[in-house]
């Protein structure tokens, strides 16, 4: 067991953030299984398994770790990442709008962390992280089922935090801000960014961060990295690791 490269899983593979954790990962040896409703395309590394699933869906998840468990008996990093956002007002939000959003954004990750504790119980302890949001803390008009989904990841983090320690399988969350990936230039059209063109709402929401800019998926994914390998981070659980360059401590009056 000792001589094994480790294994890892994350879903939203295919997406902005999940392309750079897949490299970060392959880079750092690790092989990788990697879940997405899209395709990948080139270049998923090949010592790892690529395969399409919603995870909106119990049964595709059920689906995930079957496939998985096939593939190693072990897992040391689950990455529970992949994750939907509807723009529109309270008002105008649907109940199907309300319940797709919570079943891809937190119960999957809560099936996810129940169907991945065997195989990161059998590596003899583990991580998972889980991807949240700054909209968990500070939030904007028109993403109210998306910044509810996130809220409860934080407070599902520290619950299964608390009953996975026994067998040393540490859980936290990162709630990036800004980051400049399809996602977030889809949501400039949600009518609260200004500016004429998206380059230009990307830049002025750039502005509006201590920083000054917004976030690579890179960076995101190097978090990511930390939180999952047990030599950086041993001793951190059931914490949310805010990576938002600065926007959430910084007062909106000012």
């Amino acid at each position: 067991m000792a001589d094994r490269k480790k294994v890892m899983l994350i879903t939203g593979a295919a997406g902005g953030i999940g392309r750079a954790v897949v490299q970060i990962f392959h880079e750092h040896g690790w092989r990788v299984v990697g879940v997405d409703r899209a395709e990948f395309g080139e270049g998923f590394p090949e010592d790892g398994l690529f395969f399409q699933a919603d995870i909106s869906k119990p049964q595709d998840i059920e689906e995930i770790y079957r496939h998985t468990a096939e593939f190693s008996p072990v897992l040391d990093a689950v990455v529970n990442n992949a994750g939907v956002q509807i723009g529109k007002p309270v008002l105008e939000t649907t109940v199907e709008d309300w319940d797709t959003t919570i079943a891809s954004n937190l119960r999957s990750a809560f099936l996810g962390c129940k169907l991945a504790y065997p195989l990161l119980k059998a590596a003899g302890g583990g991580a998972i992280v889980n991807m949240s949001s700054v909209h968990a803390i500070a939030t904007s008009p028109n993403i109210s089922a998306y910044a509810a989904s996130k809220g409860g990841l934080l407070a599902f983090t520290r619950a299964v935090a608390i009953e996975f320690a026994q067998d040393n399988i540490r859980v936290n969350a990162v709630l990036p801000g800004a980051v400049d990936t399809p996602m977030l230039r889809a949501s400039m059209s949600r009518g609260h960014f200004d500016g004429p063109s998206v380059q230009q709402r990307l830049d002025n929401l750039a502005n509006k961060t201590v920083n000054g800019r917004i976030a690579t998926p890179r960076e995101i994914a190097q978090t990511i990295y930390f939180l999952a390998d047990n030599e950086q981070s041993s001793f951190m659980t059931g914490q949310a690791l805010v990576v938002d360059g600065g926007a959430t401590a910084k007062l909106s009056t000012e």
